[in-house]
């Protein structure tokens, strides 16, 4: 398990200037963690680097790059695997989600949700174990989804095997000093749904809406805890739960959840 309280560490984060991303960036620099942060919107995220630096006196790396393009990926690749400057903890955090249908969608749309989603997860998690095998030390925590555990198409899909892949490398490297963690939260107050073009308000009950502070708070904790999975709250454990009871027929009429 990487060593995040009471040590300098370093943690490397991807979707890094909104929504959970900015605020594992806050918590992680809070806790004097310095910081690689990972965006595509160069001035946004000069302007977070600054207001963290500031904040909380941490060293904070920017790199602006789109994980769509292969080259760009390969970039933010090379910067965790570089060995002259260390990462501890990599939290895949980007992503976005589409509010159409799968055939509703350009098939090249589609393969942009899945390179974010999938590709981009499974190429920095390669690249940031190899050193943190070596060294005996470090973390993963990539972001999921509840939505996982529920038939709601491509998304879904992507984040099933987010889930199967951490919970994989979990078991598999455990045993050399590192943690592989999902984080499977639900319905989140950030701009995720509002950069859909979803109304938050209508989208679904105001008892399902997570805070993102209370929510990395509760990740970091079962991280340092060693946990192959963290899934916010009573509610969503529940709905966990109940996701593997339910014949999946049943699950199938709920997809329309969140899609106002």
């Amino acid at each position: 398990m990487t060593c995040l309280t009471g040590c300098m560490s370093t943690a490397l984060i991807t979707g890094a200037t909104a929504g959970i991303g900015h605020e594992f960036a806050v918590q992680l620099a809070a806790r004097g963690d310095d910081l690689v942060l990972i965006a595509r919107d160069t001035s946004r995220l000069e302007q977070v680097a600054g207001e963290l630096r500031s904040s909380y006196g941490v060293q904070v790396e920017t790199l602006s790059a789109d994980l769509t393009d292969p080259a760009q990926l390969d970039t933010v690749a090379a910067r965790l695997a570089d060995p002259t400057r260390p990462v501890d903890l990599l939290v895949n955090n980007a992503g976005f989600g589409l509010k159409e249908n799968f055939l509703d969608n350009p098939v090249d749309v589609e393969q942009s949700q899945h390179d974010v989603l999938v590709r981009a997860v499974l190429r920095l998690s390669h690249a940031a174990l190899g050193g943190m095998t070596e060294r005996g030390h470090g973390g993963v925590i990539n972001v999921s989804s509840v939505s996982a555990f529920l038939p709601r198409g491509t998304y879904s899909a992507a984040k099933a095997w987010v889930n199967s892949f951490s919970i994989w490398a979990h078991n598999e490297y455990a045993g050399r000093g590192v943690n592989v963690m999902a984080l499977c939260p639900g319905f989140v107050r950030t701009e995720f749904h509002e950069r859909l073009g979803i109304d938050r308000d209508g989208s679904a009950p105001s008892f399902l809406w997570l805070e993102p502070d209370r929510l990395v708070r509760d990740a970091l904790a079962d991280f340092d805890r060693g946990r192959a999975m963290s899934i916010p709250s009573k509610r969503y454990k529940a709905i966990v739960t109940g996701s593997r009871l339910v014949p999946r027929s049943v699950l199938q009429r709920l997809q329309s959840l969140g899609r106002k």
